[in-house]
């Protein structure tokens, strides 16, 4: 019986999420799985991948075989090179604490790469709001100068007006 972790889709239609599940090979992508050892969802920026380690890396080390896509979140999670250590320890390459400090230090590099993308993208996020909100402040401004023009040109109108029937008025008693 050939083992594969691989995805399971679940959500509705256009917001997929999906599972990350381990089955036999010859089962649906849907259908029954023997574990179901995470989540993944591909809508949020950067996609939120929700795995438990150890046992991915324990399914690994039995010859469960991963799908590409779930190849590289486990890569991402460090799971791979967990299991590429492991390989080396078991073949007497390196020691035990060679590998666990080689695998901290990587996950020490790993999570601050992403949190420097998490805080790129909510600056990015914020630049924007703030470029919107000066927008608005610039089109309110205008729109504020044009009332203030019209309520000039309102108030000397009148004054315009009542000049020509004054006028009017002083000419008709000159006429009488």
């Amino acid at each position: 019986m050939a083992v594969k972790i691989r995805l399971a889709r679940r959500g509705r239609k256009k917001l997929a999420l999906y599972d990350v599940v381990v089955a036999d090979a010859r089962s649906p992508r849907d259908g029954k799985f023997i574990e179901k050892i995470g989540t993944y969802n591909p809508a949020t920026n950067p996609a939120s991948i929700i795995l438990d380690d150890s046992k991915a890396f324990s399914w690994l080390m039995k010859g469960a075989q991963p799908t590409e896509t779930v190849k590289a979140m486990l890569s991402h999670h460090g799971v791979m090179l967990k299991k590429h250590l492991q390989i080396g320890v078991i073949k007497g390459a390196i020691t035990q604490e060679q590998a666990d400090g080689k695998l901290a230090e990587w996950v020490k590099e790993k999570e601050a790469k992403v949190q420097s993308k998490l805080d790129n993208l909510s600056k990015g996020k914020q630049d924007v709001a703030k470029a919107r909100k000066a927008a608005e402040t610039k089109v309110r401004e205008a729109r504020a100068e044009a009332i203030r023009k019209k309520a000039i040109v309102a108030a000397a109108a009148p004054v315009v007006e009542a000049q020509p029937e004054a006028a009017a008025e002083g000419a008709a008693p000159a006429e009488a």
